[in-house]
């Protein structure tokens, strides 16, 4: 299963990050969960969600199923059912849905930055994986469901919005 961030390049003296990608299924779930934070009280069908966010109905079932276990999205099955969320959206951070889809924010080759062990002149690379986590969890961890669905951001994040470059591909 892919990570949300993906640090590529050899262990030795030559290392590239080639990417920071964010996973459609990523993608699909907080926009799912952002929905459901929009919603009126009371359960949303799938194919509600799926419609309005235009997310593939099977891959938005699977990752439901991957948020309910994660126990930050409920459901009901039947003609009233739905899914709704399992906690107030002020409370569930877009890293709690990544984590749920994905597993951790940051891993190199699936190992925890922390635990990774370069030799020579990549030694102090490490450092630079731990850095680029704490840097994501700054926003990922800040920015609630709630906030997404008002189309606000707490502070920091709007900060970095208005870097000059912050919109800008390189």
């Amino acid at each position: 299963m892919p990570e949300i961030v993906e640090f590529s390049g050899a262990v030795g003296s030559d290392p590239e990050v080639h990417h920071v990608r964010i996973t459609a299924k990523v993608d699909y779930a907080v926009r799912a969960a952002a929905e459901l934070a929009a919603a009126p009280p009371g359960p949303v069908k799938g194919d509600v969600i799926a419609q309005r966010q235009d997310i593939p109905a099977k891959f938005l079932e699977n990752i439901l199923a991957d948020l309910r276990r994660a126990g930050l999205v409920s459901s009901q099955r039947g003609a009233e059912g739905g899914y709704w969320l399992a906690a107030d959206a002020s409370t569930i951070s877009v890293a709690d849905i990544i984590r749920a889809v994905e597993g951790p924010l940051a891993d190199v080759h699936g190992t925890p930055p922390e635990q990774v062990d370069y030799r020579g002149p990549a030694e102090g690379l490490q450092a630079v994986w731990v850095a680029t986590r704490a840097a994501l969890r700054t926003v990922l961890e800040e920015v609630t469901l709630a906030d997404v669905a008002a189309g606000t951001l707490p502070t920091e994040a709007e900060k970095l919005l208005r870097e000059p470059d912050a919109w800008l591909r390189r």
